[in-house]
């Protein structure tokens, strides 16, 4: 998905309120009810859907480490879809976002002023307008460079403009050469 689309994940994940299934016939289980059946859940998975049978019936308990992986990531992609909603709401509408990261930030600015883009660690808290944007984006599927320049663009009016307090020629600034990043909201 991209370094912005994964951070969101990872922020989803830390509002759950129960852990994920641990083992692999708990997890197929709950694939096959969110899924509403044994073929669905198979074509989903790769794998035939006796297998997936098997695996409901606790006759199979350890998969292969690929399906392991493939079984985990498509709990954790529908896990507790409410609490997720629900804490991106709030975000959108009162919280906001927080955005931690190292990366290279580069501007355009007027002429006499440097412009060289360069490595900086920030923290900046974005406020939820921000936050809808990138929601929005990403329901979309908009493209991991279009959710760095959301993000770029609230940067610019949070951090390098002061919410219109200096650097008022400021008129572009780019996201580049990400090192991490992190979200939270």
């Amino acid at each position: 998905m991209g370094i912005i689309g994964d951070g969101l994940d990872r922020a989803d994940r830390e509002a759950f309120t129960r852990p994920i299934p641990k083992s692999a016939g708990a997890k197929m289980r709950y694939l096959v009810k969110q899924l509403k059946g044994t073929r669905a859940a198979a074509e989903l998975l790769g794998v035939s859907q006796r297998t997936v049978e098997r695996y409901v019936k606790d006759q199979i308990r350890r998969p292969r480490a690929d399906l392991a992986q493939r079984m985990a990531d498509a709990v954790r992609a529908r896990w507790q879809p409410q609490v997720r909603r629900r804490r991106q709401q709030q975000a959108a509408t009162t919280g906001g976002i927080t955005v931690e990261t190292r990366a290279r930030f580069g501007y355009t600015a007027p002429i006499g002023t440097t412009d060289d883009g360069r490595f900086r660690r920030l923290t900046v808290h974005l406020p939820p307008a921000y936050a809808q944007r990138l929601f929005d984006a990403r329901d979309s599927g908009a493209s991991d460079q279009q959710m760095r320049g959301i993000i770029a663009d609230g940067f610019k009016e949070i951090y390098f403009q002061d919410g219109g307090a200096r650097a008022l020629g400021l008129s572009d600034v780019a996201l580049t050469d990400i090192d991490y990043l992190d979200l939270d909201y």
